[in-house]
């Protein structure tokens, strides 16, 4: 079992979420993950990493400071992130997700890296 299994099962069992990585944000190497099936994590991972990252300089940028979430919408589902200490969770979630729920858990999960 590893460190992050119970952060990612805290994660993984809302209704809707079908991936839960733990990812480094420099490079989006996966440290730790959980997905179903027809989920390619290492491709991923890396691109979670890098648009996390650029969220992370636009958020400076515009004199917030550093970024605690981040948030993609698509049309048929979302990708949240948030990261500490240069680890970043990212959770896959479909429509039926409860997102309020899914970003408390997420940002607790991100405490603990």
């Amino acid at each position: 079992m590893s460190a992050y299994a119970s952060l990612i099962a805290a994660v993984t069992r809302h209704r809707g979420v079908s991936a839960c990585l733990v990812v480094v944000e420099e490079d989006g190497i996966v440290v730790d993950a959980t997905a179903q099936i027809g989920v390619d994590t290492s491709v991923f991972a890396a691109l979670m990493a890098s648009l996390y990252r650029k969220a992370a300089r636009a958020a400076t940028s515009a004199g917030f400071g550093g970024i605690t979430f981040c948030e993609l919408e698509a049309e048929r589902g979302r990708v949240l992130a948030a990261g500490r200490n240069g680890l970043v969770v990212v959770a896959v979630a479909d429509s039926r997700a409860n997102l309020g729920i899914l970003r408390v858990d997420l940002l607790r999960a991100a405490a603990g890296l």
